[in-house]
């Protein structure tokens, strides 16, 4: 029968303490990045394999951590899951991932599945179908540790790492007054979410400063998805004096806008300009590319994970200063949709 190799194995080959290999392969402070990677290599080469319920039960720890995700089918979180993940095996954590598919009551249920499993925190992005929070302030209420990616809500005071949206969205608004654009629509989302409520405000705030009025009839409310582009596009070409450039609240609506804009043969963008929010992957794949803004994806996972292990690390001591919101900043990717001159 095959020996199970343990702790006192590595310390023993390493003479070292047990408590110091015990650090090193928990990444755990007080141990050098040179102990640290000796302990890791040297337990790999004996084929240590952790007893994850007795690590458990002596440490208060599954080193799981839950994300969830309002979808899987756009790269945006797909991007943001690998920064997380990168970092999270960096520090020896496995992450359990959960689709919300945009829905509360499937966020509710990832919930309670992460809770269960006794993860050591959350990392969550909010569905853009949710409106009451009750069942985010559980997780703070039960002390487990909790940031949010993306889509925030600061009225609940728990941490979070963001987007400027308001700040993305001038850009690109600006960018479209920039290329001789006169009249220039916004298909928004649904304002109850921060992310999209900024974004209406970068947007008004980039025409007012170059004296350009905010018309409300060219502020179209979707519901962010392709057919919501479409028919954004259909409203707004029906006005008796329709825009001639859109900026979409994010890359899947401004996909639907240059879908519904080609239908109608209308050239782009020659007469009519078309930026998104999000660059995912399709973008310089589309016929014309998409312009849109980069949301430094892999940044903003690799960022939450470090939030969550402050929390985690730090859980239970009132003295520790937690840092609340962290704000990266939005990256032009302008391409042939919006590029007049």
């Amino acid at each position: 029968m095959n020996h199970k190799v343990t702790i006192a194995d590595i310390a023993r080959e390493l003479n070292l303490t047990g408590a110091t290999v015990s650090r090193a392969l928990n990444n755990r402070k007080g141990t050098s990045e040179d102990t640290r990677r000796l302990v890791q290599d040297t337990a790999e080469r004996m084929n240590y394999r952790r007893d994850r319920i007795a690590y458990s039960l002596r440490s208060g720890r599954t080193n799981i951590i839950g994300v969830i995700i309002p979808s899987a089918e756009i790269n945006f979180f797909g991007s943001v899951v690998h920064g997380i993940e990168s970092m999270a095996n960096q520090h020896g954590y496995s992450v359990l991932l959960y689709q919300s598919n945009e829905q509360p009551e499937y966020e509710k249920k990832g919930i309670e599945t992460f809770l269960s499993s006794r993860v050591d925190g959350i990392l969550a992005s909010i569905a853009k179908e949710t409106t009451e929070f009750s069942h985010y302030l559980e997780i703070k209420e039960r002390g487990v540790p909790l940031v949010f990616f993306d889509r925030a809500n600061d009225s609940l005071n728990i941490p979070s790492v963001v987007i400027d949206d308001y700040k993305g969205a001038y850009i690109a608004t600006e960018h479209l007054i920039r290329q001789g654009y006169k009249r220039i629509a916004h298909i928004a989302g649904q304002q109850h979410l921060k992310i999209f409520k900024d974004r209406l405000e970068g947007y008004k705030a980039a025409l007012t400063a170059y004296g350009i009025t905010v018309e409300d009839e060219l502020v179209y409310f979707g519901n962010v998805s392709i057919a919501s582009g479409r028919q954004a596009i259909q409203h707004l070409l029906s006005l008796s004096k329709p825009p001639d450039a859109v900026f979409a609240v994010e890359d899947f609506t401004a996909l639907g806008a240059v879908k519904e804009i080609k239908d109608k043969r209308i050239e782009i963008p020659e007469a009519f300009g078309v930026v998104g929010f999000a660059n995912e992957s399709f973008d310089e794949h589309i016929t014309p590319s998409l312009s849109s803004i980069d949301q430094q994806t892999v940044q903003m996972g690799k960022e939450a994970f470090k939030l969550l292990m402050e929390l985690i690390e730090d859980k239970g001591d009132v003295h520790v200063q937690k840092r609340t919101k962290i704000v990266l900043e939005p990256l032009a990717a302008f391409r042939q949709s919006s590029m007049r001159r």
